[in-house]
């Protein structure tokens, strides 16, 4: 078997996605023959000459194709970003048919995309397609079509797993497989926790409470910049991530101007997050309750990450979240309450016993999500 994974994406980027594809390209090759990551020549100026390999500490054992196709990028700055959107992914299908039309040996490979909107032209040229879904568009009607085409159907959650069921999908063609982790980036972080606040210029004599990712309203950071109220100045809420969309890092910055008790550093490089993850005292997982995709669907990369770096975690009580912790590997509160997100950050740090407990007892729940043992699960299901 062979695969050919096909993305419509920025790599490298500082979305969680370039994370997940680059790292299941590589698992994926450390057991198939060959494994290529098709992707469009997109500008990234922010990315400009950074290889991915290195960016994402990804060994160079699969290869990466960009296929040319025009970026239509000047129409983001003048039009809505979603009409800039379908404008570059018709471009890149475009590209992509002749691609395929002309590539060799079609039968011997597995199409794998996560872009369901590639599909009806994938199924064009292979009977062996496998969409990996981590969320549902709203056309559901539409697609219908093509997930029974699917060879086989990759679900993040069981939560997204049940709702392709009962569209009619069979049970036995999809399979949940929740993100995973890479367990050997934090054998690299070898400081205690004083010398880590100390290189990357953390206060030494506060409690951090610390929150990695993406800035939108369904993640609940808000919720966590409002807890910070409910804390005492011996607290400090770390904010790492976003991007400096207006509606996302500029607007979140805007909003808590006059919150003391958060810090907003912004965008991190990946290779520097395990490092920033081990100088916390307590690591936040904040998502609210009134989007679906946050209710059910999310399998979030950071929760995997928070459970490498073995640091106490406080987390919205949700259906998709627990699917991986529960109460004996973190503390659960009730979502878009930040009075019972206050609450449990108190609780760990007034407890040392306990956070001690659920941060060793995450450690050990993370060994069976890592990267590679979720591909061997993935091709095992697809033979």
């Amino acid at each position: 078997m062979r695969l050919v994974y096909f993305s419509n994406s920025r790599i490298p980027t500082e979305k969680g996605y370039g994370i997940q594809i680059m790292k299941m390209c590589r698992s994926f090759a450390e057991i198939l023959p060959a494994v290529d990551l098709i992707i469009p020549t997109k500008k990234n100026e922010p990315f400009r000459n950074i290889n991915p390999f290195d960016y994402y500490q990804a060994n160079r054992n699969f290869k990466i194709k960009k296929i040319k196709c025009y970026d239509p990028a000047w129409i983001a700055k003048r039009l809505p970003q979603g009409f800039y959107i379908k404008i570059q992914a018709l471009f890149f299908m475009i590209s992509l048919f002749f691609y395929l039309l002309l590539k060799k040996n079609k039968a011997a490979y597995v199409f794998y995309t996560r872009d369901e909107y590639l599909l009806p032209l994938l199924q064009l040229f292979s009977k062996r397609v496998v969409w990996e879904a981590h969320t549902l568009p709203r056309t559901v009607k539409y697609y219908l079509q093509y997930w029974r085409k699917c060879f086989r159907l990759i679900a993040i959650t069981q939560g997204l797993k049940n709702e392709l069921m009962s569209f009619g999908l069979p049970s036995e063609r999809i399979l949940v497989a929740p993100d995973g982790v890479d367990l050997s980036e934090f054998n690299n972080v070898q400081s205690s926790k004083k010398e880590l606040r100390e290189q990357l210029g953390l206060p030494m004599n506060k409690n951090i409470i610390m929150y990695t990712g993406h800035l939108y309203d369904w993640k609940g950071v808000q919720g966590l910049a409002d807890a910070a109220k409910f804390l005492t100045d011996q607290e400090l809420v770390v904010f790492i991530g976003g991007s400096e969309e207006k509606f996302d890092l500029g607007s979140f910055r805007e909003k808590n101007q006059d919150n003391k008790r958060i810090l907003i550093l912004g965008y991190k490089p990946y290779g520097q997050i395990p490092f920033y993850l081990k100088s916390a005292d307590v690591l936040i997982l904040p998502n609210s309750s009134q989007d679906k995709k946050s209710f059910f669907w999310t399998s979030p990369l950071k929760l995997f990450l928070y459970l490498a770096s073995q640091v106490p975690i406080v987390a919205s009580d949700l259906p998709s979240i627990r699917e991986i912790l529960n109460e004996t590997n973190a503390v659960l509160v009730e979502p878009d309450n930040p009075g019972a997100m206050a609450l449990g950050i108190k609780t760990i740090l007034a407890h040392a016993d306990l956070a001690a407990k659920l941060a060793a007892q995450g450690y050990e729940d993370v060994q069976s999500h890592t990267w590679q043992k979720r591909a061997r699960g993935i091709i095992e299901f697809l033979k």
